[in-house]
């Protein structure tokens, strides 16, 4: 479950967007560089061959590590995209396109907005769309929602199957979570079962209010960070009322492992890099300069890489947030402000911040965990399945 929203004023467009998946599914930031292509190669996406572009430009890319397609992402020409799982009345295809592919191939072949949406649909209409979508369930697929954004416009494309529809954003607020939203396309073709469990309507009303004032990169910030003072947790559904969304649900529960928020009026991007805008430091991230944060992450906990090495903090904040928060979240927020005032290359600031994270890490020390019993049970599950070192294991069946 996820949630994408892009603002449009006088001042610039602005984009940010939260990655909802399951706990132990690592997230990548990689920059791939623009390319020619032969004439008649193929590209290899996460299920399927499909044929190369000629030239495809450089993006800035954050995926889950076993996907092709990313979440989210950027071009070198402005444009940004993010994608959201929706659930229609069409059939899902075994073997297609995923909506993390669609967004990659949309970026690497787009030069704005209009043509970025135009190939995805291109795209759609030829593949299809399909496939797994999940790491702890592979069986899981849904349909697509995206938007898409370059400096002067942005767009709302939904799909159901092979079906779409476009909405421009001309000015204002406009978010998309996991339902159908564009009038007449949503009446027609939604899932109204499984749109109702994704939350999807309380997120979207959260982030379009929070967002109304945003200015900039800060405000944004704190719209994909909103869980109220604390995360609360429904028996079936865990954090999924929220933006920032913790995972420990019975029935339905995705976890935010990574973030990313653009000032398309700089052209400067920040990423977590990492699970829970909440517990992370966003980054400055840029499409012209390579990015390098050392070995790719999996779903077992592994401390040379920079994901997992942040699970730690994460995972002790959120045993007891009421806690925690306080004795972080002040230098969080003021290394950010600092950041904004004058980026510093990436490299530097995520090594900034993962001494910050150790460094808060001890300063919390000892935490008990005051969440309820199927919150506990959930993540000691998940936990166990990555080996984490300080896992435990709980006296219950595996599910």
């Amino acid at each position: 479950m996820c949630d994408t929203v892009v603002v449009l004023s006088p001042k610039g467009v602005l984009f940010a967007k939260n990655s909802d998946r399951d706990p132990n599914e690592a997230q990548i930031v990689e920059r791939h560089p623009a390319a020619d292509h032969p004439p008649d190669s193929l590209v290899r996406a996460t299920w399927m061959e499909i044929p190369q572009a000629r030239h495809t430009h450089a993006v800035i890319l954050s995926r889950p590590f076993w996907m092709w397609g990313a979440e989210m992402g950027a071009n070198e020409h402005g444009v940004v995209a993010g994608n959201e799982a929706v659930f229609t009345d069409q059939p899902y295809e075994e073997i297609g396109l995923t909506g993390m592919d669609l967004l990659r191939l949309g970026l690497e072949r787009g030069r704005t907005a209009t043509e970025t949406v135009s190939v995805i649909i291109e795209l759609l209409e030829r593949h299809g769309q399909g496939g797994g979508c999940g790491l702890e369930r592979p069986s899981f697929t849904y349909h697509n929602s995206f938007i898409v954004a370059d400096p002067e416009q942005a767009y709302v494309l939904e799909t159901a199957g092979r079906r779409w529809a476009t909405e421009e954003v001309r000015t204002g607020v406009r978010s998309i979570s996991n339902g159908l939203t564009i009038p007449g396309f949503a009446e027609t073709h939604s899932d109204r079962v499984k749109t109702r469990l994704s939350a999807c309507r309380v997120r979207r009303a959260r982030t379009e209010a929070s967002a109304a004032e945003a200015t900039g990169p800060a405000e944004m910030f704190s719209v994909l960070r909103d869980h109220g003072p604390t995360p609360r947790y429904r028996l079936l559904t865990g954090g999924m009322d929220a933006p920032c969304m913790h995972a420990g649900g019975l029935v339905a529960s995705s976890q935010t492992t990574a973030s990313w928020v653009s000032d398309l009026t700089s052209g400067l991007h920040w990423v977590t890099g990492t699970a829970a805008p909440c517990t992370g430091i966003f980054k400055p991230v840029r499409v012209t300069e390579p990015v390098d944060l050392g070995p790719p992450p999996d779903d077992r906990f592994d401390p040379n890489t920079v994901w997992w090495r942040h699970e730690r903090f994460h995972r002790t904040v959120m045993r007891d947030p009421e806690a925690a928060f306080p004795r972080f979240e002040a230098e969080r927020d003021e290394v950010e402000r600092e950041w904004l005032a004058d980026p510093p290359p990436t490299d530097e600031a995520f090594e900034m911040a993962e001494r910050l994270a150790r460094t808060w890490l001890d300063r919390i020390g000892q935490v008990e965990d005051r969440r309820p019993w199927w919150v506990r049970r959930y993540w000691a599950i998940r936990d166990r399945r990555a080996g984490l070192p300080d896992a435990k294991r709980p006296a219950v069946a595996d599910r």
